[in-house]
């Protein structure tokens, strides 16, 4: 059955590679950016029945609205959302700016929850739905000079499962894709940011984020358009999974974290459980 797309940060990358998955198995979509521009440009050989663009800024909550309203103004309605508009803030912690991190977050985790606050309504009526939320493999390791991306990631990681347990008795599905290193813009020039400022104590004792972060543009093992093959595979699903690993290197890098907090809990479990007590 034929499906409909709302899809953020859909002018390239795995945003750009679901299109053209979903297109190929028949689907229709509302492409998202915030360049209106370059969404008509990475679209225009599309068939305009097939296709809505619409300018969106996720960290601006009534551009959400708008853009669901043009979702359904023109299909009707709303079957798959996914959440893949971001960028990346790069530096150590105490480099980083209060308002770097904010930023941060008003694009990764505020916008997510921004346009799932705008499309749940339609979902809920419609009894049925996917929301599909692009995590990293930062949102479940910890990763050097990746703190605030990392706790963006990590709370939409939160949100997505607590989520789910709320709109599951309405047939709405959520599943949080956590993939690995995907060539997308993610540490582009144009779009990564890189801290403002410099501490003597981290200059002085390591390469600078710039320069460990920056040869990987480019470079990226795993495929957006084969991802975005296994996105629409997922959207098929009657049980999607509410976790998917997406490229071997996050599995590769996910495995041995899990197994190692699952260690950590056992180790400490006797200690843990001392602090029951009396009511």
């Amino acid at each position: 059955m034929s499906k409909v797309w709302l899809i953020t940060g859909a002018g390239s990358g795995i945003g750009a590679g679901t299109v053209k998955a979903a297109l190929a198995a028949g689907d229709r979509f509302v492409a998202t950016g915030r360049n209106l521009q370059k969404l008509r440009s990475a679209f225009s050989e599309v068939e305009n029945d097939h296709l809505a663009l619409a300018q969106l800024d996720v960290s601006d909550e009534a551009q959400a609205s708008v853009a669901v309203d043009q979702a359904m103004q023109k299909f009707g309605r709303v079957d798959v959302l996914l959440n893949n508009a971001g960028y990346s803030l790069v530096g150590n912690f105490e480099e980083l700016t209060t308002k770097e991190i904010e930023r941060q977050f008003a694009t990764n985790f505020w916008g997510v929850a921004h346009v799932m606050r705008a499309v749940l309504p339609v979902m809920r009526k419609q009894r049925s739905g996917h929301i599909i939320n692009m995590s990293s493999v930062a949102g479940v390791v910890g990763m050097k000079h990746c703190s605030a991306y990392g706790a963006s990631k990590f709370a939409v990681e939160g949100l997505s499962l607590s989520v789910a347990e709320e709109v599951e008795k309405f047939g709405i599905q959520v599943t949080v894709v956590e993939p690995g290193f995907f060539r997308t813009s993610l540490l582009d020039a144009s779009n990564v940011h890189w801290t403002s400022r410099r501490v003597d104590d981290y200059a002085a004792a390591e390469v600078s984020a710039q320069a460990m972060w920056s040869p990987y543009a480019g470079q990226q093992p795993g495929d957006p358009e084969k991802l975005g093959g296994v996105l629409v595979e997922l959207s098929r699903m009657d049980r999607p999974p509410r976790l998917f690993v997406a490229g071997a290197d996050a599995i590769d890098m996910i495995v041995p974290a899990v197994e190692a907090r699952l260690k950590a809990v056992h180790a400490f479990d006797a200690l843990s459980k001392s602090t029951a007590g009396r009511f």
